[in-house]
């Protein structure tokens, strides 16, 4: 499975963007798919992610303001950003769990990182 993530940028304190991540390869492998962040000097964190029954999950730094989704139809999954802080300004990770097979099981893959910075 391999990851595109796309759509980071610069946006004033209050604005909007909308994250995209496509995925491509065995894409049935697909277990659970979601969002990370890390900030400057600070460990990855969990944004929102499908979790492996289905349900959707978010960091309760970021309830209420984003929203993950995805369009199956286009393999890709969404990370519409509301009412975004300085605090919020990280580079953002889409990630996978699929399954690769019965010796390493399920494995994560990750995609390339998208810059968001918020101005104040």
């Amino acid at each position: 499975v391999q990851l595109q993530a796309s759509g980071g940028g610069l946006v004033q304190a209050g604005g909007s963007l909308r994250l995209s991540c496509v995925a491509s390869g065995n894409i049935l492998s697909i277990k659970s798919m979601g969002w990370y962040r890390q900030a400057p000097g600070k460990q990855r964190e969990l944004v929102a992610a499908f979790t492996h029954v289905g349900r959707t999950a978010y960091a309760d730094s970021v309830k209420g303001r984003f929203t993950i989704s995805r369009d199956n139809a286009k393999d890709t999954a969404y990370l519409q950003m509301n009412k975004l802080s300085p605090e919020d300004t990280a580079v953002y990770y889409c990630q996978a769990d699929h399954w690769v097979g019965p010796g390493p099981g399920i494995v994560a893959a990750w995609g390339q990182g998208t810059l968001v910075t918020v101005s104040s």
